[in-house]
């Protein structure tokens, strides 16, 4: 290659030079990056009334820690980015992706996932509402959906109607059973109310 070539390369020697270095990454020429590997970190977290004591990377989400060390399947690992909802838990009652949090950054606070909603065989008035309102369809999202309803209720008792939609738009349904979890939240919001 000339030295004025490589002053001033063209389009044609970039798109070489990048198909080469695309390659050569494809093939595994090219060296791997080093990963650092933390030492794993003791940690005790409080899930649905129970203690969870692990030794975990300290880079673990809440989601990760939760599924393979709590052994709670119930926090689904959707999109794994924040973006669905699936991952929802209640964090001290708060509702939290917990895709997008480390677990050790919550050993102090009481994590219930949809596991825990339920008072022993009595299902919350939530999970009843979208069985009586076929609130779920594949069931994917359902328990992403039920916890941040139950956290919704919990932050606006007696919610209004047309204010659910917004309340619940971090939690997305695949088979867009929308009118029918608005349907259940507003019926479960409306059970509550009678029992306060």
């Amino acid at each position: 290659m000339s030295d004025e070539s490589s002053q001033n390369p063209t389009r044609r020697t970039v798109l070489r030079g990048s198909a080469a270095v695309g390659a050569a990454l494809t093939l595994g020429h090219l060296p791997a990056a080093t990963v650092s590997s933390a030492p794993p970190r003791p940690i005790s977290l409080t899930v649905n009334g129970r203690h969870v004591a692990a030794a975990i990377d300290p880079r673990t989400s809440l989601l990760d820690a939760l599924r393979d060390e709590a052994g709670t399947t119930g926090p689904k690992k959707g999109c794994n980015q924040g973006a669905c909802g699936a991952c929802t838990v209640l964090l001290d009652g708060r509702r939290v992706l917990s895709c997008l949090t480390f677990a050790v950054m919550h050993e102090a606070q009481e994590i219930t996932t949809i596991e825990g909603i339920a008072d022993g065989d009595s299902l919350h008035p939530v999970q009843q509402a979208f069985i009586d309102h076929d609130a779920f369809q594949c069931g994917f999202c359902t328990s992403g959906q039920i916890v941040s309803a139950v956290g919704l209720l919990a932050e606006e008792p007696g919610i209004a109607k047309d204010r659910i939609p917004e309340g619940m738009s971090g939690n997305l349904c695949r088979c867009a059973a929308y009118c029918n979890i608005r349907d259940a939240i507003q019926s479960a919001s409306t059970e509550m109310a009678k029992e306060r």
